[in-house]
């Protein structure tokens, strides 16, 4: 009999843990590694809003096999991490540095000796300097050394990952740090950094092919995907919607599932297509992963703003710490819709992140209780489920996060973890939502 207590997701399905090198590894100097364009915005006064950086961050570089220990104590069989390329590359070109290469080996191993499958992400935001004081993603020639990169990991790694994926958030990576410049490498250049997301789709595409010449099982993507929800009936909200719809969601699903960009947003990219790029982009998936936070709610912006469309609250639901609105139903829903308009094009899901932000600490018995947590996990687990009875091939979700950690411009100040960090200390604490997603996991009927 299932364990109606929990979610009960089909045979095979696979449960696993998501991080990402510069959150997590700390160890920013030593052997060999080079500056990314994050070591550098960190220690930009103001632009992390504690001060912190991640020069330490969870000392993961130094703690894995305590990380991968929990992972086993966890039961998970998956591990989603990210490589850091200035560590593989210290300027991002040349010769690989060997000690960078030597821990992702001995992480690698480790892993596969506690029954966890690597994920490996080979670029989560830290692009190497050296390239961004060449232009960084704006400049075309990146998407050649990325390629060198990948064969580099490829070469090395292929024989003992799982499975692959070449670029993570690449509309996080346009929008917010060359659009906007929240993130590094903190550019404001709005509609001017466009170029950005092509090259980062080509940069894809390019990595693929590479990973695959060396013998990569399994390659696919991890595309940051919100529902959009105009903030009225009325037509200049919902043309709003439609257009920032096409940017965030659009702009990478259709070049990588159908070879082609979203109507609306050709004209604005002709200038950076080349001949052969959208076949280079649509190459074969053999997953396409999902990271899921919430939906948003768009609406018209004022004629004078510097964009047509702007972000409006999304009232009606709980919000997480980070004042994130928490709706489960909206991933089933975005699931449904994206099986019934991609169909044969889609290939298996992944949800390769899915999380939520809740910052208590440990109590006066040393108990982080974060019941908040493990209700969100409980409810998104089961709207995937759902999606699943309805059709949608769904393969595994990965949680955000293994543990707490450097939260990009939010420094220290939000944690997703299933393990609390003490940031002064680096002890590591399983929350209750640690010990809820082990048993979840044990009552699988037959588990992966």
């Amino acid at each position: 009999m299932s364990d109606q207590r929990f979610p009960q997701l089909p045979p095979g399905f696979r449960f696993g843990t998501s991080t990402a090198s510069y959150q997590i590894e700390g160890a920013a100097t030593e052997d060999g590694k080079g500056p990314s364009i994050w070591d550098t915005f960190a220690h930009t006064p103001g632009k992390i809003i504690d001060g912190s950086t991640g020069d330490v961050a969870c000392d993961h570089y130094h703690r894995h096999d305590e990380d991968v220990a929990l992972m086993k104590q966890l039961g998970t069989r998956g591990y989603r991490f990210s490589i850091s390329w200035p560590r593989i590359q210290p300027t991002g070109s040349g010769a690989a540095n060997a000690k960078g290469l030597d821990f992702y080996d001995r992480l690698i191993d480790s892993l596969l000796a506690s029954g966890q499958q690597p994920m490996a992400t080979l670029y989560h935001w830290d692009l190497p300097q050296a390239l961004e004081d060449d232009g960084g993603w704006l400049n075309r020639s990146t998407i050649d050394r990325f390629a060198d990169y990948a064969a580099i990991l490829g070469e090395r790694f292929a024989d003992r990952v799982e499975h692959w994926i070449p670029i993570n958030e690449p509309n996080v990576v346009s929008m917010m740090g060359y659009s906007i410049g929240f993130h590094a490498p903190g550019k404001v250049l709005m509609f001017d950094g466009l170029p950005v997301a092509h090259h980062l789709n080509v940069a894809h595409g390019r990595a693929a092919i590479a990973l695959r010449a060396a013998g990569a099982a399994s390659v696919g993507c991890a595309n940051n995907h919100a529902p959009m929800w105009p903030a009225s009936d009325d037509a200049a909200d919902v043309g709003a919607t439609k257009l920032f719809d096409a940017m965030w969601n659009g702009m990478f699903l259709e070049p990588m599932l159908l070879g082609r960009y979203p109507v609306d947003l050709q004209p604005l990219l002709e200038d950076v297509i080349k001949d052969g790029d959208l076949a280079t982009i649509r190459q074969p998936l053999d997953f396409y992963g999902v990271n899921y936070y919430n939906p948003m709610r768009i609406g018209a912006a004022p004629e004078d703003a510097e964009m047509p469309f702007e972000f409006r609250e999304l009232l009606g639901y709980p919000t997480t710490d980070f004042g994130w609105p928490i709706v489960p139903d909206a991933l089933r829903e975005w699931l449904i819709m994206f099986r019934a308009r991609f169909r044969a094009a889609l290939p298996p899901i992944m949800i390769t992140e899915s999380g939520c932000a809740y910052n208590m600490g440990p109590d006066a018995n040393g108990v982080v209780d974060d019941q908040q947590r493990i209700d969100y996990l409980d409810a998104h687990l089961r709207a995937i489920a759902t999606a699943i009875e309805r059709g949608v091939d769904v393969r595994g979700y990965y949680t955000w996060s293994l543990m707490d950690n450097f939260e990009w411009s939010e420094g220290f100040t939000q944690r997703f973890g299933l393990v609390h960090i003490d940031y002064d200390t680096l002890v590591r604490t399983p929350k209750r939502s640690f010990q809820w997603y082990a048993d979840m996991i044990a009552a699988q009927p037959a588990h992966d």
